[in-house]
């Protein structure tokens, strides 16, 4: 139908129209009015659970929001104390790039990602994780080492601070997009495959009814054919049995017997 989305269901398939939902109806039987019972059931236990994870999904989105405020706030503090720092390190030593990126070998920072389950939802974690310090050589500069130091622990703990925003981010943007499944996947339940299947339950019973009224008309008016049929046959019992009886009375009380000629 133009202008109406439908959203996939495992089970059950959503009617497009009402003549499609008519067509569809089972027939009514008393199998079928267990199955569409059962149906039923389970359509209802899963409405609520999904309610009840929508509920939960709502409650950690909502406490991460806090947390995700409270991250930035310290991600700007950490990043201005970082600019302070590396003003202070130029002031002091100079430009001291070249020597930096000369004296690196490898990261001293490493991620590590591990999976955390929110009601189903996977959510992924990062950490961050201090390799071996090695040591650093400051050869070759002449003042300045305290503020380097200085510096480069204050932008250790800005990618800390960063990395547990990511992670904030991160598990903001899929507990959003999950609560926005779920919540179309309980409306669905709601508004359309519970009173769907409610429905046809209610047709299946009053189908059955109609059927039992049936059954029961016709079997009086089988019982009352057959009483009808008995009286009949009684009276014409009856009848017999009074014809027999006036034979009966007429050869005892009749008249002269004719003569018997020899």
């Amino acid at each position: 139908v133009t202008g109406v989305q439908t959203c996939a269901l495992p089970i059950f398939a959503l009617p497009t129209a009402t003549a499609n939902m008519s067509s569809a109806r089972p027939f009514p039987t008393r199998q079928n009015l267990q199955i569409m019972k059962l149906k039923l059931v389970g359509a209802k236990k899963g409405h609520s659970l999904l309610k009840k994870k929508a509920d939960a999904l709502t409650m950690r989105l909502r406490a991460l929001l806090t947390t995700i405020l409270k991250a930035k706030e310290a991600m700007g503090k950490a990043f201005k104390d970082g600019n302070f720092a590396m003003a202070e390190v130029k002031y002091a030593a100079g430009d001291i790039k070249s020597a930096i990126i000369e004296s690196v070998g490898t990261a001293q920072k490493r991620v590590e990602t591990r999976v955390d389950n929110i009601a189903g939802v996977k959510v992924p974690v990062f950490k961050a994780v201090d390799m071996a310090d090695a040591p650093v050589d400051y050869t070759g500069l002449a003042r300045g080492g305290q503020q380097v130091t200085k510096a480069r622990q204050t932008f250790s703990a800005c990618v800390d601070t960063l990395i547990q925003l990511a992670t904030l981010q991160t598990s903001f943007r899929i507990l959003d997009e999950a609560i926005k499944v779920t919540s179309r996947r309980v409306n669905a339940l709601d508004t359309v495959v519970i009173p769907r299947i409610a429905g046809f339950v209610d047709y299946i019973v009053s189908e059955l009814d109609e059927l039992e009224r049936e059954e029961f008309f016709r079997l009086k008016r089988s019982q009352d054919k057959k009483k009808k049929d008995l009286q009949l046959a009684e009276a014409e019992r009856l009848k017999e049995i009074a014809a027999a009886a006036d034979d009966a009375g007429s050869l005892i009380g009749g008249g002269d017997d004719p003569d018997v000629i020899y």
